[in-house]
């Protein structure tokens, strides 16, 4: 924005009196430019502070450096008249000011700051200089209020740098104690998840050795059994159940009581089978 002003900076190092102040009106006239500081530090323009013809010239300037509509309405009388641009583009300047100390703007306070007669009148004013790019924001007419994104920067007033550099200081401030607790909130968090992986490796260590001992006790009650199942089977082969051969009486022969062989018929043929043909009988 400081180029749209370079103009008006190569014209006023050659002008003093009435034409340095015709300058100033056309430099807060003109659309788009918002910043009048650059201006406002040389010395022609300067020498118009101590010229009583013009020293409202040089009020103007300085209000529309770092003043605002309100400073104007409450001192007319130490500013020249203001034209349709200058009036407009001061009221501009003043919602700069008003979104630089608050996000939220509610209409009421506008309609008061900037003596508009309805809402919207405002809310065409606040269009025009969202498409200035002098500020951004969101119109919330359900709320009656201006949602600021962005403003610009405007001109600091005497003694002003010295309150904004207190408050960058006191945002640095507050910016490196957040962040601290920020940094030792995510160590503490770090610190609870470390932990936690180890309470869950040192589980899951435990609980696979538990089932490690349980699989081995299974085996070895298995092979135990197996063992003896296989130790009876050798008893009974060795005690003569399977490895002795087992007696077979030959034909005919006849077991005594106390299970001695009857010699009697030890030797004997078998008698032969009965051969006489039977005779069959006729039915009546």
């Amino acid at each position: 924005m400081t180029s749209k002003l370079e103009p008006f900076l190569l014209l006023a190092k050659s002008l003093k009196g009435a034409a340095a102040a015709k300058l100033i009106v056309d430099a807060t006239s003109a659309p788009s430019v918002f910043v009048f500081s650059e201006l406002l530090e040389l010395p022609n323009i300067q020498e118009l502070a101590n010229n009583e013809a013009h020293q409202k010239s040089f009020a103007l300037l300085k209000l529309f450096a770092y003043r605002t509509y309100q400073d104007y309405i409450q001192n007319k009388d130490a500013y020249p008249a203001l034209n349709a641009a200058q009036t407009k583009k001061l009221k501009h300047l003043s919602i700069v000011t008003l979104a630089s100390e608050r996000r939220l703007l509610p209409y009421a306070d506008l309609l008061r700051e900037l003596d508009m007669p309805n809402v919207r009148e405002l809310e065409d004013l606040i269009i025009d200089a969202i498409y200035l790019d002098i500020l951004r924001g969101k119109l919330d007419q359900k709320e009656a209020q201006l949602e600021v994104e962005y403003t610009m920067g405007r001109d600091l007033a005497p003694g002003q740098l010295e309150s904004v550099l207190a408050a960058l200081r006191n945002w640095s401030e507050t910016t490196a104690s957040v962040l601290q607790t920020l940094d030792a909130k995510l160590a503490a968090v770090a610190t609870t998840a470390v932990e936690r992986r180890n309470r869950a490796a040192a589980h899951e260590k435990a609980l696979q050795a538990a089932l490690r001992e349980a699989s081995e006790r299974a085996k070895e009650r298995g092979g135990g059994r197996g063992g003896r199942t296989l130790g009876g089977v050798g008893n009974m082969s060795s005690s003569g159940y399977f490895g002795d051969a087992m007696d077979v009486d030959e034909p005919g022969a006849v077991m005594g009581r106390d299970g001695q062989e009857n010699v009697k018929g030890k030797g004997r043929k078998p008698a032969p089978p009965d051969l006489k043909p039977q005779r069959k009988r006729n039915r009546v």
